[in-house]
């Protein structure tokens, strides 16, 4: 059974291109997002089963939104989606409590991880 996911992506054609896959994979995309503090907000009014959140996005960045939508609430299922450093980023992504750091564009393991959540 599909999930309900909130895609976050301060770029349109990421966001497209991780909603068509979603999409495609029988998940619902229930909402989108392009900076922390919209996908915060929309976390608060959706209360989508899972998040893909980019880190990289003007204002609040993923990292900071993923620790205040999980202050929030605590069961959460974050996945931070980026194409940055992995070794860098994806120690501190599972300390704050994402569930997982993948490549933006690794779209075969984005879709295992959301059917293991």
């Amino acid at each position: 059974m599909g999930k309900t996911i909130l895609v976050v992506d301060d770029s349109s054609i990421m966001r497209k291109m991780i909603k068509q896959t979603l999409s495609a994979a029988g998940h619902t995309v229930i909402g989108e997002a392009k900076s922390g503090d919209d996908a915060v907000a929309q976390y608060t009014i959706l209360k989508p089963d899972i998040v893909t959140m980019d880190i990289t996005m003007r204002g609040m960045d993923g990292i900071a939104a993923a620790r205040l939508i999980l202050a929030r609430d605590a069961d959460a299922r974050i996945i931070i989606l980026s194409n940055l450093d992995e070794n860098k980023f994806s120690q501190e992504a599972l300390q704050i409590g994402a569930k997982g750091y993948l490549n933006k564009h690794n779209t075969v393991e984005i879709l295992h991880l959301i059917e293991r959540l």
